[in-house]
């Protein structure tokens, strides 16, 4: 009897551990999966779909973008063949624009363009990094959170309302504070003639320009210095570095070429101005004494003020000319930020 029941104990404990043994065990191939490895295809399945989406939309945006640049571009030098094929080169250094003689050249345009937008880069740059340096490093958290939004809101002014601003207000003041003050201190510059009658001048363009371009640099110049290891900092303010060592020699030479790439990208923001720099610059015909209290005239503001009025064919072929200039500026501008960019982060890693 001790017998049959020891036999059967071992039997019953045979057939548990089988069972057990079964359930732990995976599913046998071919055999039925579980409803939650169904799951898990499907997910799957989803995922690959999803990247697939993801890679078509980004590729589809990039190929748009690249074709709008080209369709433009077409669409401008196409409208401006008849001009180009009359004037040439010399439509760059030609001073007359006088429509109805059918006499056309861009050089008083140019000369204005490239002027303006020079002295805004040169004023506003330096201002714009310190407000960058200021806000990331220096100035307190809750200060930070004021001064910030309030300079990038600076930028959404519209470019009209400055110009209005710039007639109203800048205009008269730099005529009868800033103009004479530089004419007695810097005079023996021919840059800084005598004043002129009304303060319409490239001078008071470039200060329009100069208050458009700070918060495109200031901001991403902050979002730059942040960027700095906060370790690398603090390592070289133990060593005893001052916080002028720690800019000159760790924050701005690690943030120089994303800090001119802004600087450019400010200067395509300046040359490519319209309405702000028309309502101030006096629409000036030629290049004189070349003072900056001259009047004068740029590429966009004249393609601006007399495109929706132009006369003949050649007129308006002549500004297609000059849209086809200034974007040739744009996109050397451009690539002269990458370029400078490369050659910062070359010599960054060649030093490590």
């Amino acid at each position: 009897m001790k017998i049959e029941e020891r036999g059967y104990e071992s039997r019953l404990r045979s057939s548990t551990l089988r069972a057990v043994s079964t359930a732990a065990s995976p599913a046998a191939p071919g055999s039925v999966q579980p409803s939650r490895g169904r799951s898990a295809d499907r997910r799957r399945s989803l995922d690959r779909f999803g990247d697939g989406l993801l890679r078509t939309v980004c590729a589809a945006a990039a190929v748009t973008a690249v074709g709008i640049l080209v369709l433009s571009a077409y669409q401008i030098i196409d409208h401006a063949s008849p001009a180009i094929s009359k004037f040439g080169l010399g439509f760059l250094f030609s001073t007359e624009w006088l429509p109805n003689f059918g006499i056309f050249g861009a050089g008083t345009l140019l000369y204005g363009t490239l002027v303006s937008s020079f002295f805004a880069l040169l004023i506003g740059a330096p201002i714009a990094i310190a407000i960058g340096l200021y806000l990331s490093l220096l100035a307190p958290k809750g200060v930070r959170g004021v001064i910030s939004p309030m300079v990038e809101m600076l930028a959404a002014i519209p470019s009209v309302i400055l110009g209005f601003w710039g007639i109203l207000l800048l205009a008269p003041f730099v005529h009868k504070h800033v103009e004479p003050f530089l004419h007695d201190t810097l005079g023996f510059i021919p840059l800084f003639g005598p004043p002129q009658t009304t303060g319409a001048s490239i001078f008071t363009a470039s200060l329009i320009l100069t208050i458009m371009i700070i918060p495109i640099v200031a901001s991403i110049s902050r979002d730059l210095f942040l960027a700095v290891p906060r370790d690398v900092q603090d390592g070289a303010s133990a060593l005893g570095a001052t916080r002028w060592e720690v800019v000159r020699g760790i924050v701005l030479p690690t943030t120089s070429s994303g800090v001119i790439a802004a600087s450019l990208l400010g200067l395509g923001r300046a040359l490519g101005e319209a309405i702000a720099v028309a309502q101030v610059i006096g629409a000036g015909e030629a290049i004189k004494n070349h003072s900056l209290f001259e009047t004068g005239d740029t590429l966009a503001a004249r393609i601006a003020n007399q495109f929706p009025g132009a006369i003949t064919g050649m007129h308006k072929a002549s500004l297609y000319y000059c849209a086809a200039i200034l974007l040739v500026i744009g996109l050397a501008s451009n690539l002269c930020a990458q370029w400078i960019g490369r050659r910062f982060d070359y010599r960054r890693a060649a030093a490590r």
